[in-house]
């Protein structure tokens, strides 16, 4: 089979059924070049801890609410629609000032070969 699926559920209630409010689909979904999360994060948590990463870069794309993501020691305000780019040696963290539902995608960075139709090709 050339397809898998799987369903999280709705976005509002991942942090009941997954740890921390995030569903990681590269398992789930037995990715093989990237990782996915779905995330739930409540008004008023603030991530414990910073955090950088050695090779890949990541996506955040928020769906819902707002909040402040702290990178390199400056606060960005981000709001439902907001896209944020994050390269791997970022020091970053993030609080919720309202209730905020994104999808965070990692990958190595500068590995992206093709892309839409240069990827693609009609059937």
């Amino acid at each position: 089979m050339n397809y898998k699926t799987i369903e999280i559920g709705k976005i509002n209630e991942i942090g009941k059924n997954y740890e921390n409010g995030k569903a990681f689909l590269q398992g789930k979904l037995d990715l093989t070049s990237c990782e996915i999360s779905v995330n739930n994060m409540p008004k008023g948590v603030k991530l414990p801890f910073n955090h950088k990463h050695k090779q890949n870069e990541e996506v955040y794309i928020f769906l819902k609410g707002e909040g402040i993501m702290t990178l390199d020691g400056q606060n960005v305000d981000f709001k439902e629609g907001t896209c944020i780019k994050v390269l791997p040696n970022s020091v970053r963290t993030m609080e919720a000032k309202e209730d905020v539902e994104y999808i965070c995608v990692q990958a190595k960075a500068n590995s992206l070969e093709q892309f839409g139709f240069g990827d693609g090709e009609l059937c």
